[in-house]
């Protein structure tokens, strides 16, 4: 329940357009900070390799990726964030964190930091092949 309310919240406070799936994998982009190929997205969002180029599909049209040839693989595509997904990332950001601020100020900034290594567990736990 707490997922989908952070969803629903986050998703309206983002820039016209962008859908929280668009937000996650720019960040995710500009964090590892290079290419990926839609497999390595795919796992690592936990979603099938369809929905995930759906997804690339969008933002490629948006002009917030590049997807290029894998140079050694034809078979692969790699993508990487655009200097306009990296400004879209940082519009997203900010639209967000007032909320983010907002609902830390509310818990108390020491709750929150005392759950992350709960929340980081069971995403490593969920995460792993049953």
């Amino acid at each position: 329940m707490a997922d989908q309310l952070a969803r629903s919240r986050l998703s309206k406070a983002l820039p016209k357009g962008m859908e929280l799936s668009h937000f996650t994998v720019l960040n995710h982009l500009a964090r590892v900070g290079e290419e990926r190929s839609p497999a390595q997205l795919a796992q690592a969002f936990h979603v099938t390799r369809g929905a995930m180029t759906n997804t690339l599909n969008k933002l490629e049209w948006a002009g917030h990726v590049h997807i290029r040839p894998d140079w050694d693989d034809a078979r692969r595509k790699m993508v990487s964030i655009s200097p306009a997904g990296r400004q879209a990332r940082d519009a997203a950001i900010a639209a967000v964190s007032p909320i983010i601020q907002e609902v830390v100020a509310d818990i108390g900034a020491d709750k929150v930091r005392a759950a992350l290594p709960v929340l980081r567990a069971l995403r490593q736990r969920l995460g792993e092949p049953g």
